[in-house]
């Protein structure tokens, strides 16, 4: 409860546009920051569980902070450069953009700050400009959605797909990957794939009713993250389209799963994002005690039907924090 109150804390602060100096909890233990994309997603919160998890079994402090809005890079940026400025002894980064923050990144490792990026990637070579990369096949996640629009409209039909945001690596290579499978699909037609819903759902709802002409003439919609899905579903839900088109969603929240449930949506692509939380730290740590780590860690991706959400596997992973 002390971690959770510290997070919310922290999270005020960074509202009010500050970056306040952290107090390391044990000055005679390594201090490892975790900065995520974000910080109200249930997504995060998943992954914050995880890496407080690995912070105890492991016997490192573990700082928990990121911008609330997964599009504010300026403040991200700043908290890689007040790390650095504080001397933690690594830090765990999912960047929002993979170009704007390779210099922080890059910066950190050329003062012997050891960074592990998760999540998303970075541009930058592993094992020169960062450590290790942890996260989801993206791409093959992205493949899996097209597989399952492909197999709900048997191969033929009118298909939208609404991007996330620009410079976001690990949706773009979601994004990418459904593109590969529908390519696969002679019978399919994508009819749009150029708009972005936004960084928050609330955007999105924005972007969807904008759309909504094309969304009833699609068979079927994919969205790549938890904010896209979470806004189209409750843009199709305003206008009575649930149960009309297959909606495909990438994540998982107890408000996608009771759509799922309620037929309103037809299939996840689900990460592990405590895994990845966990394993984000605990990478970063072997390193710092002079362990080889390897270069790539792929935490695992999994389509969820309802009709596969009493499987002890998917119930296993759809633990939510």
């Amino acid at each position: 409860m002390r971690w959770v109150f510290i997070s919310a804390l922290l999270g005020s602060l960074l509202t009010a546009g500050c970056a306040e100096p952290t107090a390391f909890e044990d000055s005679s233990r390594d201090s490892i920051a975790v900065i995520p994309k974000g910080t109200t997603q249930i997504f995060w919160k998943s992954v914050e569980a995880g890496a407080q998890q690995a912070g105890e079994e492991l016997d490192v402090n573990i700082i928990w902070k990121g911008p609330l809005k997964e599009n504010d890079r300026a403040l991200q940026i700043a908290l890689v450069e007040q790390f650095v400025t504080e001397g933690v002894s690594g830090i765990v980064l999912a960047p929002l953009d993979d170009t704007a923050l390779f210099r922080p990144g890059h910066a950190a490792t050329e003062k012997g700050i050891p960074v592990v990026i998760f999540d998303s990637s970075l541009k930058g070579e592993i094992g020169k400009d960062f450590v290790s990369f942890v996260a989801t096949d993206n791409l093959a996640g992205g493949r899996m959605a097209g597989e399952q629009v492909a197999e709900l409209i048997n191969g033929e039909g009118k298909v939208v797909m609404l991007r996330y945001q620009v410079g976001s690596a690990s949706t773009t290579r979601r994004e990418q990957g459904f593109l590969e499978s529908m390519s696969r699909y002679p019978g399919l037609e994508v009819i749009l794939d150029n708009q972005y819903g936004g960084a928050t759902s609330g955007e999105t709802i924005q972007k969807s009713e904008e759309l909504l002409d094309t969304l009833r003439e699609a068979d079927a919609i994919f969205c790549p993250n938890e904010a896209t899905t979470y806004g189209m579903l409750v843009a199709l839900r305003k206008h009575n389209l649930t149960g009309k088109v297959k909606f495909v969603g990438f994540d998982s929240s107890e408000e996608l799963l009771r759509a799922m449930r309620n037929s309103e949506i037809d299939a996840l692509v689900v990460q592990n994002p405590r895994k990845m939380g966990y394993l984000g730290v605990a990478t970063l740590v072997s390193h710092l005690r002079g362990e080889k780590v390897p270069e790539r860690i792929d935490t695992g991706v999994a389509v969820v039907t309802p009709d596969r959400l009493s499987d002890p596997e998917i119930k296993e992973l759809l633990k939510i924090e």
